[in-house]
């Protein structure tokens, strides 16, 4: 079956590499968790803080070690009396060059604090700064996971943790490609419908919040130049849902962790108002080879699979390649 923009041996190759990198992330947590640490502090900007809030919401759901994402921007301008010695803070970056993540680098060193970078271009200044560092392009949700993941392990809260990255290690890389393989022709459908909506509404819950967020505003508004607003699904039902109406394109994304409940809510519910609305949940999506309670470790993962189909179609139907940007990297801001 041919596809838009799909390369089936490359995206296995990139989630296999990206899990190959586990045997370096353990060194570096399992000589951070014998140091000892106070807490964990998961820096970013746009994309990267939206990672953060799934790897905070993941280990919410599973540890007592105090973590939370961290806005850059708003680090540098509020600070955080938290972040000092014994912090290790967790970060991402693609180009190694994002203003705010460098700053914020340095000011919670500069407290003391110890950093674990994935720095996709080694070279950079970002990447010489961060105490730890790992270079590998793309997967940036999965390589967080892998940190959180192990730091619960290493702290006695994940006991089917080496029986779930076997499977993973097995079987994940294609249990993605064949939820891209049979989402494509939703991700035409949908694509179809809504490439030139005047705003359109996405809400989601717990490890899929993350995604919903930055899928609204760094794929559709930024590369898409296509107006949005993302909520979390219990907050819906506090002044957004009296704007819906019988033709507002809404999506609801449901995932499978703890809090797949409230997303569920919106779906019981959004039919009463609406007819323009779509549903996308990981449930529907067999990965075959992952035992039913690793699901919701990897549900978010499943969904970026699922969106890579729309997005495909989407710069199909606007004739919009999404790498064109009008001002981000272009002006001075």
């Amino acid at each position: 079956m041919e596809m838009l923009k799909f390369n089936e041996q490359a995206q296995i190759d990139s989630v296999n590499g990206a899990l190959a990198l586990r045997g370096k992330i353990n060194e570096i947590v399992d000589g951070i968790c014998k140091e000892g640490y106070t807490n964990i502090c998961w820096l970013g900007i746009g994309g990267t803080w939206a990672s953060s809030m799934q790897a905070t919401v993941h280990m919410k759901e599973m540890s007592a070690i105090e973590t939370w994402a961290e806005n850059a921007a708003e680090y540098l301008t509020t600070g955080n009396k938290r972040i000092g010695k014994g912090t290790i803070v967790i970060t991402s970056s693609v180009t190694g060059s994002t203003i705010e993540v460098v700053q914020a680098v340095k000011k919670a060193q500069d407290a003391g604090a110890k950093v674990l970078g994935f720095i996709d271009i080694d070279t950079t200044e970002l990447a010489k700064m961060v105490d730890y560092e790992i270079a590998y392009s793309a997967n940036e949700q999965l390589k967080f996971f892998m940190v959180a993941d192990r730091f619960m392990f290493n702290n006695g809260e994940f006991a089917d943790y080496e029986r779930m990255y076997e499977e993973f290690e097995k079987y994940l890389a294609v249990a993605l490609v064949e939820v891209e393989k049979k989402a494509d022709d939703f991700g035409k459908e949908f694509a179809k419908k809504h490439w030139n909506d005047e705003l359109h509404y996405f809400v989601g819950a717990g490890n899929q919040w993350g995604a919903t967020y930055s899928y609204a505003m760094c794929y559709w508004e930024e590369q898409l130049w296509i107006k949005t607003k993302s909520i979390t699904a219990p907050e819906f039902f506090h002044g957004m849902f009296e704007i819906v109406t019988r033709d507002t394109p809404v999506t609801i994304f449901v995932g499978e962790d703890a809090q797949r409940s409230l997303s569920e809510r919106v779906v019981n519910f959004i039919p009463r108002i609406c007819k323009n609305y779509t549903v996308i949940d990981t449930k529907d999506y067999e990965l075959k080879g992952i035992s039913p309670e690793f699901r919701s470790h990897i549900s978010h993962l499943v969904m970026h699979a699922v969106n890579n189909r729309i997005d495909a179609h989407m710069e199909e139907e606007t004739c919009h390649p999404m790498e064109i940007r009008r001002y981000y990297r272009k002006l001075n801001y």
